[in-house]
């Protein structure tokens, strides 16, 4: 990903404890549009952004228990690209 290159990305969430579902979708809900109860479309992304969700998002989380992934969108929406599983920092193609 380039630094100045901007995504498009997709936002889905598990989050097992009520108050930390609140907490995570407000904070999502101010950067990006829902699409259903716990998926985003996040759009117009760059890494800097993307990386300042990312901190954001985990420190609200429990790492054992939640699940939260970001899928890069390729194409708007027809096909979807890399994922990032931020359990495991990999990226997962």
């Amino acid at each position: 990903m380039s630094s100045k290159s901007k995504y498009d990305f997709l936002v889905c969430y598990d989050i097992a404890d009520k108050n930390r579902l609140s907490k995570v979708a407000r904070v999502v809900e101010k950067y990006a549009m829902r699409m259903q109860y716990s998926v985003y479309f996040y759009e117009q992304v760059s890494k800097k952004e993307l990386d300042l969700f990312v901190k954001k998002i985990l420190k609200l989380i429990d790492q054992e228990e939640d699940d939260i992934r970001i899928y890069s969108i390729k194409n708007r929406g027809v096909a979807l690209g890399n994922a990032m599983d931020l359990h495991n920092p990999l990226i997962l193609k």
